[in-house]
């Protein structure tokens, strides 16, 4: 008896790392298809139409932005075309087999991705005080694109370092606020639905509701989940307050993410 529960424990054991690989591809598939498909539905009209011709079809953000100053419409634009590419290539920045296989490849797509996020990202920040959401958008909006730049850097400044678990903690918080693009045009549609039950719908107005919300709700749920994928894979956590080291008397200049468990290979 004891040596059946011994071989059903060493089975059990043995099978929680092919469900967790099973579950990590299937959660990238699935990254990789809404990214796609937001870019084939959300980005491709601003690049086969002209913005005044979307504005009188009542297309996405055209609208709001037809009439802007030419340094805002650039701005757009760029923001449009930059967070597009960014959306697309970052999936693959985590494709394990590529980065084992291709490392050249997988630099070279980094290389792009982190240049387009950094572009897109000062685009993002000089259409913010545009948001069709107001102060909200603008404060919502603003924060994102900061945090995408400064992401970007952290990860882009670990692996000049040589520093790869600091490198893969940082693009995976970074990938969590391009992502925001997609659970942007997810939660509209859901927060529309939430409102419909409650008297007369009127769209316009459910739309401005919903739209209030999403300049944070697009992006704060997506850092939290990306914090716990990196508790969960042993990379280097991020702690506000001054680390241990400083505390203890050492030297200043230690940087203020440190390592909460001890890192061990990506899986």
């Amino acid at each position: 008896m004891t040596a059946d529960l011994d071989q059903m424990r060493v089975a059990a054991a043995e099978e929680r790392p092919i469900r967790r690989r099973r579950g990590s591809r299937t959660g990238w598939t699935i990254v990789v298809l809404t990214s796609i498909g937001i870019v084939a539905f959300a980005v491709s009209p601003y690049l086969t139409q002209t913005l005044r011709d979307l504005a009188d079809a009542g297309t996405g953000l055209a609208g709001n932005y037809v009439d802007r100053p030419p340094v805002v419409l650039a701005a757009f634009y760029t923001h449009v075309v930059a967070g597009g590419l960014a959306l697309v290539l970052g999936p693959f920045q985590f494709w394990r087999g590529l980065r084992d296989r291709r490392p050249a490849v997988h630099r070279w797509i980094g290389r792009t991705y982190l240049a387009s996020v950094g572009v897109g990202g000062v685009a993002g920040i000089v259409i913010a005080p545009s948001s069709e959401a107001g102060l909200v958008g603008m404060f919502g909006f603003g924060a994102l694109g900061v945090l995408w730049l400064l992401s970007g850097w952290r990860a882009y400044a670990a692996i000049r370092h040589r520093d790869v678990a600091n490198h893969q903690a940082w693009m995976i918080r970074n990938f969590a606020l391009t992502y925001s693009a997609v659970m942007l045009r997810v939660w509209l549609p859901l927060l529309l639905v939430v409102q419909s039950p409650f008297g007369p719908f009127d769209y316009d107005a459910a739309f401005a509701n919903a739209y209030a919300a999403v300049p944070f709700l697009c992006w704060v749920p997506n850092v939290v989940v990306a914090e716990w994928l990196i508790r969960r894979r042993g990379l280097p956590s991020y702690r506000i307050g001054p680390p241990p080291a400083i505390a203890s008397g050492a030297p200043s200049g230690t940087p203020a993410v440190t390592p909460a468990v001890t890192p061990r290979a990506a899986r």
